[in-house]
C-alpha cells in the first residue's frame, strides 16, 4: 500500500500565508482554488495527484468566484462545460457595465 505524499507546491501561490502551517486536508478547497488561479503546470500537476479529479472538480465548480481564464483551464482539463460552474453562472446573470 503506497502512502500519497503531500504535493510540493511553489510557496509563491500561497505568499499571504504561514505556508509551513497549510492543513492540505482541512483547507483542501482553498488550496485547490489557489493552485488553479496562480500555479504553474507543475503546481497543477501535484494538485490533481494529491486530490484527484473528482475532488477538485467539487472544489472548483462551488467556488464563489474565479477568473475567466481559471475556468477554461478547469473546462479543458476535466472536461466540463462552463455553465458547470457556479461562479460563472452568478457572473453571467451580474453584468458588468460595459467598459469603453
Amino acid at each position: 500500500m503506497s502512502v500519497v505524499k503531500n504535493p510540493v507546491f511553489n510557496k509563491r501561490i500561497f505568499w499571504d500565508i504561514y505556508f509551513d502551517a497549510l492543513d492540505y486536508d482541512a483547507k483542501a478547497n482553498f488550496i485547490i482554488e489557489r493552485v488553479f488561479e496562480r500555479g504553474d503546470v507543475d503546481d497543477v500537476r501535484q494538485c490533481r495527484r494529491y486530490y484527484g479529479d473528482e475532488r477538485i472538480r467539487e472544489a472548483l465548480t462551488q467556488a464563489k468566484w474565479l477568473s475567466l481564464p481559471t475556468i477554461y483551464l478547469a473546462c479543458a482539463i476535466l472536461n466540463n462545460e462552463l455553465t458547470d460552474y457556479k461562479c460563472y453562472i452568478t457572473a453571467q446573470s451580474n453584468p458588468q457595465p460595459f467598459r469603453y
